[in-house]
Protein backbone atom coordinates (compact mmCIF):
# COMPACT_ATOMS: atom_id res chain seq x y z
CA UNK A 1 0.00 0.00 0.00
CA UNK A 2 1.39 3.57 -0.99
CA UNK A 3 2.66 5.51 1.79
CA UNK A 4 0.22 8.70 2.32
CA UNK A 5 2.21 11.20 4.75
CA UNK A 6 -0.05 13.77 4.70
CA UNK A 7 -2.96 11.33 5.44
CA UNK A 8 -1.04 9.96 8.32
CA UNK A 9 0.82 13.51 9.29
CA UNK A 10 -1.84 14.15 11.77
CA UNK A 11 -1.70 11.30 14.08
CA UNK A 12 2.17 12.20 15.27
CA UNK A 13 1.57 16.07 15.02
CA UNK A 14 1.38 16.96 18.59
CA UNK A 15 4.96 14.91 18.63
CA UNK A 16 6.20 16.67 16.11
CA UNK A 17 5.07 20.01 18.28
CA UNK A 18 7.03 18.90 21.18
CA UNK A 19 9.49 17.96 19.36
CA UNK A 20 9.99 21.71 17.90
CA UNK A 21 9.25 22.94 21.28
CA UNK A 22 12.24 20.94 22.85
CA UNK A 23 14.61 22.44 20.18
CA UNK A 24 13.67 25.61 20.76
CA UNK A 25 13.33 25.68 24.73
CA UNK A 26 17.17 24.37 24.34
CA UNK A 27 18.20 27.30 21.94
CA UNK A 28 16.45 29.68 24.63
CA UNK A 29 18.52 28.36 27.56
CA UNK A 30 21.71 27.95 25.50
CA UNK A 31 21.90 31.05 23.52
CA UNK A 32 19.03 33.52 24.76
CA UNK A 33 18.95 36.55 26.37
CA UNK A 34 19.11 36.96 30.09
CA UNK A 35 14.70 37.67 29.92
CA UNK A 36 14.74 34.99 27.34
CA UNK A 37 16.19 32.34 29.81
CA UNK A 38 13.92 33.69 32.49
CA UNK A 39 10.56 33.30 30.29
CA UNK A 40 12.04 29.46 29.38
CA UNK A 41 8.96 28.56 31.86
CA UNK A 42 6.52 30.37 30.41
CA UNK A 43 7.26 29.56 26.90
CA UNK A 44 6.95 25.88 27.55
CA UNK A 45 3.94 26.04 29.63
CA UNK A 46 1.99 28.36 27.24
CA UNK A 47 3.25 26.06 23.88
CA UNK A 48 2.49 22.89 25.80
CA UNK A 49 -1.08 24.36 26.30
CA UNK A 50 -1.92 25.10 23.11
CA UNK A 51 -0.28 21.72 21.33
CA UNK A 52 -3.26 20.54 23.84
CA UNK A 53 -5.10 21.76 21.41
CA UNK A 54 -4.11 20.04 18.32
CA UNK A 55 -5.67 16.50 19.17
CA UNK A 56 -9.31 18.12 19.30
CA UNK A 57 -8.30 19.83 16.85
CA UNK A 58 -7.26 16.73 14.14
CA UNK A 59 -9.73 14.47 15.50
CA UNK A 60 -9.44 10.98 13.66
CA UNK A 61 -12.21 9.39 11.48
CA UNK A 62 -14.33 7.09 13.11
CA UNK A 63 -14.43 4.67 10.61
CA UNK A 64 -11.12 4.87 10.36
CA UNK A 65 -10.14 3.87 14.36
CA UNK A 66 -13.37 1.64 14.69
CA UNK A 67 -11.29 -0.70 12.20
CA UNK A 68 -7.94 -0.51 13.69
CA UNK A 69 -5.87 2.71 12.69
CA UNK A 70 -2.89 1.28 12.83
CA UNK A 71 -0.56 4.31 10.97
CA UNK A 72 3.82 4.30 10.57
CA UNK A 73 4.14 0.59 9.54
CA UNK A 74 1.81 -0.17 12.20
CA UNK A 75 3.45 1.73 14.96
CA UNK A 76 1.05 4.08 15.71
CA UNK A 77 -2.55 3.36 16.81
CA UNK A 78 -4.41 7.17 15.89
CA UNK A 79 -7.56 6.69 18.22
CA UNK A 80 -9.55 8.91 20.44
CA UNK A 81 -8.03 6.42 23.48
CA UNK A 82 -4.68 7.87 22.24
CA UNK A 83 -5.83 11.79 21.75
CA UNK A 84 -7.34 11.53 25.17
CA UNK A 85 -4.19 11.26 27.00
CA UNK A 86 -2.39 13.28 24.63
CA UNK A 87 -4.21 15.96 25.65
CA UNK A 88 -4.05 15.06 29.63
CA UNK A 89 -0.29 14.14 29.21
CA UNK A 90 0.12 18.14 27.62
CA UNK A 91 -2.09 19.98 30.43
CA UNK A 92 0.06 18.33 32.92
CA UNK A 93 3.44 19.64 31.76
CA UNK A 94 2.17 22.92 31.21
CA UNK A 95 0.93 22.86 34.86
CA UNK A 96 4.02 21.51 35.91
CA UNK A 97 6.23 23.96 34.28
CA UNK A 98 4.32 26.90 35.78
CA UNK A 99 4.41 25.51 39.79
CA UNK A 100 7.89 24.33 39.16
CA UNK A 101 8.52 28.08 38.74
CA UNK A 102 8.07 29.07 42.05
CA UNK A 103 10.47 26.52 43.50
CA UNK A 104 14.02 27.17 44.20
CA UNK A 105 17.22 25.67 42.86
CA UNK A 106 14.36 23.97 40.18
CA UNK A 107 12.21 27.32 38.81
CA UNK A 108 15.40 28.96 37.38
CA UNK A 109 17.13 26.15 35.46
CA UNK A 110 15.94 25.89 31.95
CA UNK A 111 17.30 22.82 31.39
CA UNK A 112 14.66 21.00 33.92
CA UNK A 113 11.87 22.52 31.67
CA UNK A 114 13.82 20.44 28.65
CA UNK A 115 13.73 17.31 30.35
CA UNK A 116 9.77 17.66 31.13
CA UNK A 117 9.45 18.12 27.56
CA UNK A 118 10.99 15.26 26.75
CA UNK A 119 9.66 13.39 29.31
CA UNK A 120 6.34 14.29 28.21
CA UNK A 121 7.28 13.48 24.66
CA UNK A 122 7.54 9.87 25.80
CA UNK A 123 4.43 9.85 27.65
CA UNK A 124 2.30 10.41 24.42
CA UNK A 125 4.35 8.02 22.40
CA UNK A 126 3.20 5.73 25.07
CA UNK A 127 -0.31 6.33 24.57
CA UNK A 128 -0.43 5.32 20.75
CA UNK A 129 2.02 2.80 20.60
CA UNK A 130 0.96 -0.50 18.90
CA UNK A 131 4.21 -2.11 18.55
CA UNK A 132 6.77 -3.60 20.97
CA UNK A 133 9.72 -1.15 19.72
CA UNK A 134 7.98 1.81 20.61
CA UNK A 135 6.47 0.60 23.34
CA UNK A 136 10.40 0.01 24.62
CA UNK A 137 11.60 3.08 23.12
CA UNK A 138 8.50 5.44 24.48
CA UNK A 139 8.98 3.64 28.35
CA UNK A 140 12.91 5.05 27.93
CA UNK A 141 12.30 8.36 26.43
CA UNK A 142 9.23 8.76 29.62
CA UNK A 143 11.53 6.99 32.19
CA UNK A 144 15.41 8.06 31.81
CA UNK A 145 14.25 11.99 31.78
CA UNK A 146 12.20 10.93 34.72
CA UNK A 147 15.57 9.51 36.74
CA UNK A 148 17.24 12.98 35.93
CA UNK A 149 14.42 14.88 37.28
CA UNK A 150 14.66 13.31 40.74
CA UNK A 151 17.71 13.67 41.15
CA UNK A 152 18.05 17.04 40.30
CA UNK A 153 19.05 19.06 42.78
CA UNK A 154 22.71 17.60 42.95
CA UNK A 155 23.89 19.36 46.21
CA UNK A 156 21.19 17.68 47.84
CA UNK A 157 21.59 14.44 49.20
CA UNK A 158 18.55 13.03 49.27
CA UNK A 159 17.27 14.11 45.70
CA UNK A 160 20.63 12.34 44.71
CA UNK A 161 19.45 8.97 46.89
CA UNK A 162 15.88 9.25 45.41
CA UNK A 163 17.51 9.78 41.90
CA UNK A 164 19.77 6.43 42.35
CA UNK A 165 16.83 4.22 44.06
CA UNK A 166 14.77 5.31 40.90
CA UNK A 167 17.08 4.62 38.01
CA UNK A 168 18.05 0.84 39.55
CA UNK A 169 14.66 0.02 40.25
CA UNK A 170 13.45 1.07 37.21
CA UNK A 171 15.99 -0.56 35.39
CA UNK A 172 15.59 -3.73 36.89
CA UNK A 173 11.82 -3.75 35.89
CA UNK A 174 12.73 -2.32 32.51
CA UNK A 175 14.85 -5.41 32.15
CA UNK A 176 12.56 -7.62 33.04
CA UNK A 177 9.54 -6.18 30.78
CA UNK A 178 12.15 -6.22 28.26
CA UNK A 179 12.59 -9.98 28.64
CA UNK A 180 8.70 -10.54 28.42
CA UNK A 181 8.73 -8.67 25.52
CA UNK A 182 11.58 -10.89 23.73
CA UNK A 183 9.31 -14.24 24.92
CA UNK A 184 6.39 -12.48 23.30
CA UNK A 185 8.79 -11.88 20.52
CA UNK A 186 10.49 -14.89 20.04
CA UNK A 187 6.74 -17.02 20.49
CA UNK A 188 5.43 -15.50 17.67
CA UNK A 189 7.54 -13.52 15.49
CA UNK A 190 5.84 -10.29 15.61
CA UNK A 191 6.49 -6.90 16.97
CA UNK A 192 2.83 -5.73 16.55
CA UNK A 193 0.47 -5.93 19.18
CA UNK A 194 -2.36 -7.16 17.35
CA UNK A 195 0.30 -9.85 15.30
CA UNK A 196 0.91 -11.08 18.45
CA UNK A 197 -2.35 -11.80 19.59
CA UNK A 198 -2.92 -13.60 16.17
CA UNK A 199 0.25 -15.67 16.54
CA UNK A 200 -0.54 -16.49 19.87
CA UNK A 201 -3.81 -17.64 18.98
CA UNK A 202 -2.54 -20.36 17.22
CA UNK A 203 -0.43 -21.64 19.56
CA UNK A 204 -1.35 -25.43 21.05
CA UNK A 205 1.50 -25.43 23.45
CA UNK A 206 3.52 -23.03 25.68
CA UNK A 207 1.62 -21.83 28.37
CA UNK A 208 4.12 -21.37 30.47
CA UNK A 209 6.33 -19.14 28.72
CA UNK A 210 3.22 -17.43 27.74
CA UNK A 211 2.30 -16.73 31.30
CA UNK A 212 5.84 -15.68 32.18
CA UNK A 213 5.92 -13.29 29.79
CA UNK A 214 2.24 -11.65 31.10
CA UNK A 215 3.66 -11.67 34.43
CA UNK A 216 6.93 -9.88 33.44
CA UNK A 217 4.91 -7.27 31.42
CA UNK A 218 2.67 -6.71 34.46
CA UNK A 219 5.36 -6.66 36.66
CA UNK A 220 7.04 -3.71 34.51
CA UNK A 221 3.37 -1.91 34.42
CA UNK A 222 3.16 -2.44 38.12
CA UNK A 223 6.49 -0.54 38.32
CA UNK A 224 5.34 2.31 36.41
CA UNK A 225 1.74 2.81 38.33
CA UNK A 226 3.67 2.39 41.67
CA UNK A 227 1.36 -0.30 42.49
CA UNK A 228 2.00 -3.31 45.06
CA UNK A 229 4.09 -5.36 45.48
CA UNK A 230 6.01 -3.08 42.76
CA UNK A 231 6.13 0.39 44.84
CA UNK A 232 8.80 0.48 46.86
CA UNK A 233 10.51 3.03 45.65
CA UNK A 234 7.36 5.59 45.59
CA UNK A 235 7.92 6.58 49.09
CA UNK A 236 11.62 7.27 49.16
CA UNK A 237 11.45 8.98 45.77
CA UNK A 238 8.30 10.99 46.22
CA UNK A 239 10.33 12.33 49.46
CA UNK A 240 13.80 13.01 48.47
CA UNK A 241 13.40 14.16 44.98
CA UNK A 242 12.19 18.15 44.44
CA UNK A 243 8.58 18.84 44.91
CA UNK A 244 7.64 19.67 41.48
CA UNK A 245 9.61 16.47 40.10
CA UNK A 246 7.48 14.55 42.41
CA UNK A 247 4.34 15.91 41.22
CA UNK A 248 4.75 15.34 37.79
CA UNK A 249 6.13 12.10 38.29
CA UNK A 250 3.03 11.49 40.43
CA UNK A 251 0.58 12.52 37.03
CA UNK A 252 2.83 11.36 34.32
CA UNK A 253 4.35 7.83 34.41
CA UNK A 254 0.77 6.93 35.78
CA UNK A 255 -1.07 8.12 32.82
CA UNK A 256 1.02 7.19 30.33
CA UNK A 257 1.38 3.88 31.98
CA UNK A 258 -2.01 3.23 32.17
CA UNK A 259 -2.96 4.36 28.73
CA UNK A 260 -0.23 1.54 27.43
CA UNK A 261 -1.59 -0.96 29.53
CA UNK A 262 -5.18 -0.75 28.09
CA UNK A 263 -4.19 -1.00 25.01
CA UNK A 264 -1.27 -3.61 25.39
CA UNK A 265 -3.60 -6.13 27.33
CA UNK A 266 -6.50 -5.52 25.16
CA UNK A 267 -4.42 -6.27 21.82
CA UNK A 268 -2.24 -9.18 23.04
CA UNK A 269 -3.96 -10.88 25.33
CA UNK A 270 -7.27 -10.55 24.72
CA UNK A 271 -10.91 -12.14 26.02
CA UNK A 272 -10.81 -15.39 23.14
CA UNK A 273 -7.19 -16.13 23.49
CA UNK A 274 -7.12 -19.67 25.02
CA UNK A 275 -3.68 -21.59 25.71
CA UNK A 276 -3.62 -25.60 26.45
CA UNK A 277 -7.55 -24.94 27.47
CA UNK A 278 -6.36 -22.04 30.32
CA UNK A 279 -8.08 -18.80 29.16
CA UNK A 280 -5.54 -16.32 29.17
CA UNK A 281 -7.46 -13.01 29.90
CA UNK A 282 -9.11 -14.52 33.27
CA UNK A 283 -5.76 -15.28 34.23
CA UNK A 284 -4.32 -11.78 34.52
CA UNK A 285 -7.94 -10.36 34.99
CA UNK A 286 -7.17 -11.48 38.29
CA UNK A 287 -4.06 -10.86 38.89
CA UNK A 288 -4.80 -7.19 38.55
CA UNK A 289 -7.61 -7.83 40.85
CA UNK A 290 -4.98 -8.99 43.36
CA UNK A 291 -2.64 -6.16 42.95
CA UNK A 292 -5.93 -3.85 42.57
CA UNK A 293 -6.68 -5.11 46.31
CA UNK A 294 -3.21 -5.06 47.87
CA UNK A 295 -2.28 -1.37 46.38
CA UNK A 296 -5.36 0.23 47.71
CA UNK A 297 -5.33 -1.58 51.38
CA UNK A 298 -1.52 -1.24 51.51
CA UNK A 299 -1.51 2.22 50.31
CA UNK A 300 -4.16 3.41 52.77
CA UNK A 301 -3.04 1.81 55.78
CA UNK A 302 0.08 2.81 55.71
CA UNK A 303 -0.69 6.57 54.97
CA UNK A 304 -2.58 6.98 58.06
CA UNK A 305 0.90 6.75 59.94
CA UNK A 306 2.46 9.35 57.64
CA UNK A 307 3.69 12.35 59.64
CA UNK A 308 5.27 14.52 56.38
CA UNK A 309 3.08 15.63 53.34
CA UNK A 310 5.36 14.18 50.54
CA UNK A 311 5.58 10.36 51.92
CA UNK A 312 1.43 10.96 52.51
CA UNK A 313 1.14 11.58 48.98
CA UNK A 314 3.49 8.87 47.99
CA UNK A 315 1.13 6.08 50.19
CA UNK A 316 -1.99 8.20 48.61
CA UNK A 317 -0.48 7.45 45.06
CA UNK A 318 0.03 3.90 45.47
CA UNK A 319 -3.70 3.68 46.92
CA UNK A 320 -5.14 5.65 43.73
CA UNK A 321 -3.13 3.17 41.22
CA UNK A 322 -5.30 0.33 43.04
CA UNK A 323 -8.50 2.28 42.53
CA UNK A 324 -7.27 2.63 38.70
CA UNK A 325 -6.77 -0.90 38.19
CA UNK A 326 -10.86 -1.68 39.06
CA UNK A 327 -11.04 -0.03 35.96
CA UNK A 328 -8.39 -2.37 33.70
CA UNK A 329 -9.78 -5.34 35.45
CA UNK A 330 -13.28 -4.47 34.47
CA UNK A 331 -12.57 -4.93 30.77
CA UNK A 332 -13.80 -8.76 31.81
CA UNK A 333 -17.64 -7.23 32.05
CA UNK A 334 -20.25 -7.11 28.90
CA UNK A 335 -19.31 -3.62 28.70
CA UNK A 336 -15.67 -3.06 28.20
CA UNK A 337 -16.41 0.30 26.88
CA UNK A 338 -17.34 1.51 30.61
CA UNK A 339 -14.17 0.38 32.48
CA UNK A 340 -11.81 2.17 29.52
CA UNK A 341 -14.34 5.19 30.35
CA UNK A 342 -13.94 5.26 33.61
CA UNK A 343 -9.81 5.04 34.03
CA UNK A 344 -9.50 7.17 31.35
CA UNK A 345 -11.86 9.85 33.29
CA UNK A 346 -10.17 9.09 36.22
CA UNK A 347 -6.61 10.19 34.83
CA UNK A 348 -7.92 12.89 33.35
CA UNK A 349 -8.88 14.15 36.84
CA UNK A 350 -6.22 12.96 38.69
CA UNK A 351 -3.63 14.75 36.75
CA UNK A 352 -5.29 18.12 37.95
CA UNK A 353 -5.82 16.71 41.40
CA UNK A 354 -2.53 15.44 41.94
CA UNK A 355 -1.15 18.64 40.46
CA UNK A 356 -3.35 20.99 42.25
CA UNK A 357 -2.83 19.52 45.93
CA UNK A 358 1.41 19.30 44.90
CA UNK A 359 1.38 23.06 43.61
CA UNK A 360 0.30 23.90 47.52
CA UNK A 361 2.26 21.82 49.13
CA UNK A 362 5.17 23.29 46.41
CA UNK A 363 4.93 26.62 47.93
CA UNK A 364 4.09 25.83 51.91
CA UNK A 365 7.42 23.97 51.53
CA UNK A 366 9.49 27.01 49.65
CA UNK A 367 8.04 29.56 52.13
CA UNK A 368 8.68 27.67 55.68
CA UNK A 369 11.41 24.86 54.26
CA UNK A 370 9.66 22.36 56.09
CA UNK A 371 6.90 18.92 55.04
CA UNK A 372 5.31 18.22 58.24
CA UNK A 373 2.11 17.97 58.26
CA UNK A 374 2.06 19.43 61.63
CA UNK A 375 3.44 22.78 60.50
CA UNK A 376 0.37 23.38 58.23
CA UNK A 377 -1.24 24.51 61.39
CA UNK A 378 -2.76 27.67 61.05
CA UNK A 379 -2.64 27.79 57.18
CA UNK A 380 -6.09 29.24 57.36
CA UNK A 381 -4.95 31.98 58.62
CA UNK A 382 -1.78 32.48 57.02
CA UNK A 383 -3.09 31.97 53.47
CA UNK A 384 -6.37 31.13 53.02
CA UNK A 385 -6.42 30.50 49.49
CA UNK A 386 -3.37 28.38 49.55
CA UNK A 387 -5.70 26.67 52.19
CA UNK A 388 -8.77 26.45 49.94
CA UNK A 389 -6.52 25.16 47.14
CA UNK A 390 -5.13 22.46 49.10
CA UNK A 391 -8.43 21.79 50.59
CA UNK A 392 -10.32 21.47 47.12
CA UNK A 393 -7.37 18.77 45.92
CA UNK A 394 -7.78 16.76 49.12
CA UNK A 395 -11.55 16.31 49.03
CA UNK A 396 -10.84 15.49 45.44
CA UNK A 397 -8.41 12.82 46.36
CA UNK A 398 -11.01 11.68 48.43
CA UNK A 399 -13.69 11.39 46.49
CA UNK A 400 -16.08 14.04 48.05
CA UNK A 401 -18.76 16.25 45.94
CA UNK A 402 -19.15 18.44 44.30
CA UNK A 403 -14.90 17.94 43.46
CA UNK A 404 -13.53 15.57 40.18
CA UNK A 405 -12.43 12.73 42.35
CA UNK A 406 -16.34 11.85 43.54
CA UNK A 407 -17.48 11.28 39.72
CA UNK A 408 -13.93 9.58 39.35
CA UNK A 409 -14.51 6.78 42.10
CA UNK A 410 -18.63 6.75 40.99
CA UNK A 411 -17.40 5.59 37.46
CA UNK A 412 -14.85 3.12 38.20
CA UNK A 413 -17.14 1.33 40.89
CA UNK A 414 -19.54 1.13 38.61
CA UNK A 415 -17.90 -0.35 35.93
CA UNK A 416 -16.90 -2.86 38.89
CA UNK A 417 -20.49 -3.34 39.54
CA UNK A 418 -20.94 -4.07 35.49
CA UNK A 419 -18.49 -6.68 35.68
CA UNK A 420 -19.32 -8.63 38.71
CA UNK A 421 -16.37 -7.56 40.15
CA UNK A 422 -18.80 -6.81 43.47
CA UNK A 423 -16.41 -7.98 46.22
CA UNK A 424 -13.71 -5.68 44.71
CA UNK A 425 -16.06 -2.90 44.35
CA UNK A 426 -16.62 -3.02 48.32
CA UNK A 427 -13.14 -2.85 48.96
CA UNK A 428 -12.21 -0.18 47.04
CA UNK A 429 -15.41 1.70 49.10
CA UNK A 430 -13.85 0.80 52.40
CA UNK A 431 -10.85 1.91 51.22
CA UNK A 432 -11.99 5.14 50.40
CA UNK A 433 -13.53 5.90 53.31
CA UNK A 434 -10.64 4.64 55.16
CA UNK A 435 -8.25 6.88 52.73
CA UNK A 436 -11.13 10.19 54.11
CA UNK A 437 -9.85 9.88 57.36
CA UNK A 438 -6.02 10.49 56.37
CA UNK A 439 -6.93 13.47 53.86
CA UNK A 440 -9.48 15.22 56.75
CA UNK A 441 -6.63 15.16 59.05
CA UNK A 442 -4.86 17.32 56.98
CA UNK A 443 -7.95 19.46 56.33
CA UNK A 444 -8.27 19.59 60.08
CA UNK A 445 -4.65 20.96 60.82
CA UNK A 446 -4.95 23.64 58.17
CA UNK A 447 -8.31 24.71 59.42
CA UNK A 448 -8.55 23.84 63.43
CA UNK A 449 -4.76 23.56 65.01
CA UNK A 450 -2.89 26.68 66.08
CA UNK A 451 0.42 27.16 64.93
CA UNK A 452 3.78 29.49 66.44
CA UNK A 453 3.82 31.48 62.89
CA UNK A 454 -0.14 32.54 62.92
CA UNK A 455 0.63 35.50 62.39
CA UNK A 456 2.83 35.22 58.89
CA UNK A 457 1.34 35.49 56.47
CA UNK A 458 2.36 33.02 52.84
CA UNK A 459 2.00 35.43 49.83
CA UNK A 460 0.79 33.76 46.50
CA UNK A 461 2.74 35.03 43.31
CA UNK A 462 0.46 35.92 41.02
CA UNK A 463 1.31 33.79 38.37
CA UNK A 464 1.39 31.00 40.62
CA UNK A 465 -1.72 31.74 41.94
CA UNK A 466 -3.60 32.38 39.02
CA UNK A 467 -2.40 28.52 38.04
CA UNK A 468 -3.61 26.79 41.11
CA UNK A 469 -6.77 28.92 40.78
CA UNK A 470 -7.54 27.57 37.42
CA UNK A 471 -6.42 23.91 38.01
CA UNK A 472 -8.77 24.24 41.34
CA UNK A 473 -11.68 25.67 38.81
CA UNK A 474 -11.00 22.27 36.63
CA UNK A 475 -11.25 20.11 39.17
CA UNK A 476 -14.78 21.48 40.26
CA UNK A 477 -15.87 21.71 37.11
CA UNK A 478 -14.80 18.21 35.99
CA UNK A 479 -17.10 17.23 39.59
CA UNK A 480 -20.40 19.43 38.20
CA UNK A 481 -20.51 20.61 34.60
CA UNK A 482 -17.85 19.48 32.79
CA UNK A 483 -18.41 15.58 33.85
CA UNK A 484 -20.52 14.55 31.02
CA UNK A 485 -19.20 15.81 27.82
CA UNK A 486 -15.41 14.31 29.39
CA UNK A 487 -16.77 10.91 30.22
CA UNK A 488 -18.71 10.88 26.50
CA UNK A 489 -15.40 11.78 25.05
CA UNK A 490 -13.91 9.09 27.08
CA UNK A 491 -16.66 6.47 25.33
CA UNK A 492 -15.88 7.69 22.46
CA UNK A 493 -12.11 6.61 22.94
CA UNK A 494 -12.97 2.99 24.27
CA UNK A 495 -14.10 2.30 20.60
CA UNK A 496 -10.49 1.85 19.30
CA UNK A 497 -9.74 -0.70 21.41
Amino acid sequence: MEFDLWAQLPSVLPEIGVTALAVVVLFADCYGSQATRRNVVYISALAMALLALVPLIWLPDPALYENGALLWGGMVNYDPLAQIFKVMLLLGGAVTCVLAAGDRGVGDKGEFYLIVIIATLGGMMMSSASDLILVFVALETLSIPLYMLASFRRGDARSAESGMKYFLYGAFASAIMLFGFSLLYGFTGATNLAAIADSLNSLGDGLLVVMAALVMVVLGFGFKIGAVPFHFWTPDVYEGAPTPVTAFVSVSSKAASFALLLRFMTAVFPADLVIAGVAIHDFWINLLVVISILSMTLGNIVALRQTNIKRLLAYSSIAQAGYTLIGVAALQGAEPGLAVASVSFYMFMYIFTNLLVFGGAILFIDKTDSEEISDLAGLNRRSPWLALFLTIGLLSLGGIPPTAGFFGKFFLFQAAVNANLVGLALIAVTNAIIALYYYLVVIKVMYVDVGPDDDVAIGIPRVYGWSLGITALVVILLGTIAVTPIYDWAILGAAGL
